[in-house]
């Protein structure tokens, strides 16, 4: 099958060059990870945060899903997997930076945006966390709401302030940001012009500026 070959492939290319240009930090990352900043971003093949943030191996611990959505604290005895991830990043790991990192053109938002999940098994419930900020992105974008593009443009801002929102209610998390241990930020990348906009404090987002 082509698709296993090219992951074998592209195996070989990272062991001959990237891994031996790198081998003496491997060998230090196989010691422990110290992470300072948590990524928490969508699934999507097309944004990933190592490559967004031009990283090297052992600076982000990202945890990544559908829409970029942390749901809130559930303390059911459930299987919950970003849970988890954040639970171990921030207590064990203790990282000082949280980024909840949205992208343009996201299909789980416009699923959710468009009522395009309905009757799967899984992902309508799962979406079920980005619902309440429906209300919000009707009003951010306007008199543009009518617009399929513009509502879901709306609503891929908005689900970055929803999974801030829901971060808040781990004690874990609200904690350290009382003390001042942790920060948490937000953003979202666009994939066709590889711009980069960054939360403000009044909700708005600031295009971050480069050469």
């Amino acid at each position: 099958m082509p698709e296993i070959q090219k992951l074998k492939d592209g195996y070989r290319e990272f062991r001959e060059h990237d891994y031996l240009e790198e081998r003496e930090l491997w060998r230090q990352l196989a010691e422990g990870q110290t992470p300072p900043t948590l990524v928490i971003a969508c699934a999507d093949s097309r944004s990933d945060p190592a490559i967004v943030f031009h990283t090297r191996p052992g600076e982000l611990f990202v945890i990544r899903n559908v829409a970029a959505l942390v749901p809130p604290y559930e303390p059911d005895a459930k299987r919950h997997g970003v849970s988890a991830a954040l639970e171990f990043a921030v207590l064990n790991l203790k990282v000082t930076h949280i980024l909840v990192l949205g992208h343009k053109k996201c299909g789980g938002v416009r699923a959710c945006a468009l009522g395009l999940a309905e009757g799967t098994e899984f992902l309508d419930h799962w979406l079920d966390t980005l619902r309440p900020a429906l209300p919000r992105a009707r009003k951010r974008a306007g008199e543009q709401a009518h617009s399929d593009d513009h509502f879901c443009d709306a609503l891929e801002l908005e689900a970055v302030q929803q999974s801030i929102t829901n971060l808040q209610t781990f004690p874990f998390v609200s904690e350290r940001l009382a003390n001042g241990s942790l920060r948490i930020s937000g953003a979202r990348f666009g994939i066709a012009d590889g711009e980069l906009e960054w939360l403000q404090p009044d909700g708005s987002f600031k295009f971050i500026e480069h050469a």
